[in-house]
């Protein structure tokens, strides 16, 4: 599918995409005509019940008038408008991988193309809702640079999205496909484009008889997160916290005011409890492992998510520790990258977390994992100065003792550190954090002073980067310290991005071997 033509998503696309309105469409009917049927039943067991049917029956009017004939053309006119239909937006839905980019026409009436640069691919998600996989179908996004830029291929059988994500990245890394293509035709013998597109048709007939798909083969995961670990960690949470905030204050409500404040507590309750169930439910099955052309995670129950993010994408890594995970050593590890969603879009939370909850060990593997250009040598900065400092003979930046009004309880740790690859924002006493900004991904770095700053000589600096959870700014440290660090961070930022060849990893690869 990736050699350049025009190729049909999987027959059974209009099914999942359109088909269940269909379903919705007979649940209402039958919603509505509950009586007819009730009395049906009864009728058969009670011949003499009453008539449970209401005046002016649809049914009852082409019964008496004899239209049940045309009552039936009508409905089989219908099913065939809508099959033609559907057929017609599977017909003129098409797609094409070329050696630049990946293209999607659909429309019948209002035409539309859309078309992703391969060089700006930011990564490539397989998603399996519960019924596709169970019919062993799958749809592919792949994630664009801009806002509301993905470009998505729903569905394919899972064997086909496998393979044509496998392409997407090996082009987008900077190899060919001939020499992978010239191997699988070796063991193919010639056929037409009709053969093809029967195979097609066979896999998804295939798919939906025989049930979900066989194993996928997929590399061991560095993290194994205990279900009982990730159970206390939603309940130990901020959210947490919160809801006994909320509680305690509709309590005192109806102890001051009026006992009917206190029937709130239920909604609230079930409301928090939906949030956790969902975020657990989402987090389970969760994986994370290396892969030649990125870093591949998975998690989700009922819909599974597949996403690998290719090197060179992730723009902020932030590592942080509510409260109330401090005594078990817990730890989680969010990321700034291009999700192709809008920002006000809940589904870009879910691209944002790459650790839900780990422990030390579990956190050091995955950043090795997203950040593998980090110096052996700089790694303590972000566990024993950073994750757990200050600790002796400290390298941060920090506020100084003349602003600690404004940082009263975390002035030892609020600082920041520039290294030859990355800039790291140390924050938080209670919600301990750490943020590390890759420098060749670094937009710029502003410096800024409001009244109060200024009478104390200290102020904020903010490290620009693609808008996301992890926050770039950092208050509170001495104005002289931000200033140079304006300069410094900008020569660093330049020569780092010169150096940087990770957008093209397989072209990195290939110089890296050709060096003596």
């Amino acid at each position: 599918m990736s050699d350049g033509e025009w190729h049909r998503l999987n027959p059974l696309t209009p099914l999942f995409r359109g088909g269940f309105v269909l379903v919705v469409v007979a649940g209402i009917v039958i919603s509505n005509l509950r009586e007819r049927i009730v009395d049906f039943f009864v009728r058969i067991n009670v011949p003499d019940a009453p008539d449970l049917n209401q005046p002016g029956d649809p049914i009852d009017y082409v019964l008496s008038h004899n239209l049940v004939l045309l009552a039936l053309l009508a409905v089989f006119a219908i099913v065939l408008i809508l099959i033609g239909l559907f057929y017609l937006s599977w017909r003129f839905h098409t797609f094409r991988i070329t050696g630049d980019n990946v293209e999607v026409r659909q429309g019948v009436l209002f035409r539309s193309q859309r078309r992703a640069p391969l060089d700006r691919v930011q990564g490539v998600n397989l998603t399996r809702p519960t019924i596709a996989r169970l019919c062993g179908m799958a749809k592919l996004e792949v994630v664009g640079a801009g806002s509301d830029s993905n470009v998505k291929l729903e569905y394919l059988s899972t064997s086909n999205a496998e393979q044509v994500r496998a392409d997407i990245l090996r082009l987008a890394s900077g190899r060919r496909l001939a020499e992978a293509q010239a191997r699988q035709a070796a063991g193919r013998p010639p056929g037409s484009r009709v053969a093809a597109a029967a195979s097609v048709v066979s896999d998804a007939v295939n798919g939906m008889v025989l049930g979900a798909e066989g194993p996928v083969a997929e590399p061991a995961s560095v993290v194994e997160i205990p279900v009982l670990r990730l159970i206390l960690s939603r309940l130990l949470g901020s959210s947490t916290i919160v809801l006994l905030i909320l509680i305690g204050v509709i309590v005192w409500g109806s102890v001051v005011g009026t006992l009917w404040i206190l029937f709130s507590v239920v909604p609230a309750i079930l409301g928090f409890g939906a949030y956790w169930v969902r975020s657990i439910t989402k987090s389970l099955r969760y994986s994370i492992a290396p892969t030649a052309d990125g870093v591949r995670i998975t998690y989700g129950l009922f819909t599974t998510i597949t996403e690998i993010l290719p090197p060179g994408r992730i723009h902020a890594v932030e590592i942080s520790q509510p409260l109330l995970w401090r005594p078990a050593g817990w730890w989680s590890i969010r990321v700034n990258r291009l999700s192709g969603k809008s920002t006000s879009s809940q589904e870009s939370d879910q691209f944002a977390d790459v650790l839900p909850v780990g422990d030390r060990a579990d956190v050091e593997r995955v950043l090795r994992l997203i950040l593998p250009g980090l110096p052996e040598q700089e790694w303590p900065l972000v566990f024993d100065h950073g994750i757990v400092g200050p600790a002796p003979a400290d390298p941060f930046t920090n506020t100084p003792r003349r602003a600690l009004i404004l940082r009263p309880l975390a002035w030892r740790r609020n600082g920041f550190l520039l290294s030859r690859d990355a800039l790291f924002f140390r924050r938080g006493a209670i919600w301990r954090q750490l943020a590390i900004f890759p420098l060749a991904r670094l937009q710029s770095v502003g410096v800024e002073q409001g009244p109060v700053d200024r009478a104390l000589g200290v102020a904020a600096v903010h490290a620009h980067t693609i808008v996301g959870r992890v926050s770039g700014r950092l208050s509170a440290v001495d104005r002289d310290a931000a200033v140079a660090l304006f300069a410094d961070a900008e020569a660093a930022a330049l020569a780092a991005g010169v150096s940087d060849h990770s957008h093209r990893w397989a072209d990195e690869e290939n110089a890296t071997e050709v060096v003596p």
